[in-house]
């Protein structure tokens, strides 16, 4: 995902007046800049980051969702609208079946050890950013059994 896009589609918000969405992708596009300040590349913020950033802002959206209780339901609502926004921007993630396949064909002889922690710690170097470090996790352990 582009910086330029998530731009492009803040200002289109802003002139369908949408604020709840204008709100959401802007938080959006700060965490970005910030993280681009952050790696000191302000002005050419590669893809790759902002994808992770994505995923970061979508995960701690998705932390306030299941920590906010069911007696807030406006807020609840807000939190998952923003998560739906910020989803809609996420680059796609590898299923479970997906990354037992990798793993299967990549990391056959990691996996033969059964230690679950150098398998993690190879496997994570591959797929940082691809697919979901929980599921990861669960799979590894299904295949150490």
């Amino acid at each position: 995902m582009e910086l330029a896009v998530l731009q492009k589609d803040m200002i289109a918000a802003m002139k369908a007046k949408d604020k709840p969405r204008k709100d959401a992708i802007s938080a959006l596009v700060s965490a970005v800049k910030k993280a681009g300040i952050d790696a000191g590349c302000r002005e050419d913020i590669p893809a790759e980051m902002v994808d992770k950033v994505i995923l970061k802002e979508m995960k701690t959206a998705k932390e306030q969702i299941d920590t906010c209780p069911d007696e807030r339901a406006q807020l609840k609502a807000e939190y998952q609208f923003r998560y739906d926004v910020i989803a809609s921007y996420a680059p796609k993630l590898l299923t479970a079946d997906e990354i037992r396949a990798i793993l299967q064909e990549k990391f056959a002889d990691v996996l033969a050890t059964g230690n679950k922690g150098a398998i993690m710690k190879t496997v994570m170097a591959e797929l940082k950013g691809k697919a979901d470090g929980k599921v990861i996790n669960q799979v590894v352990a299904e295949l150490c059994r």
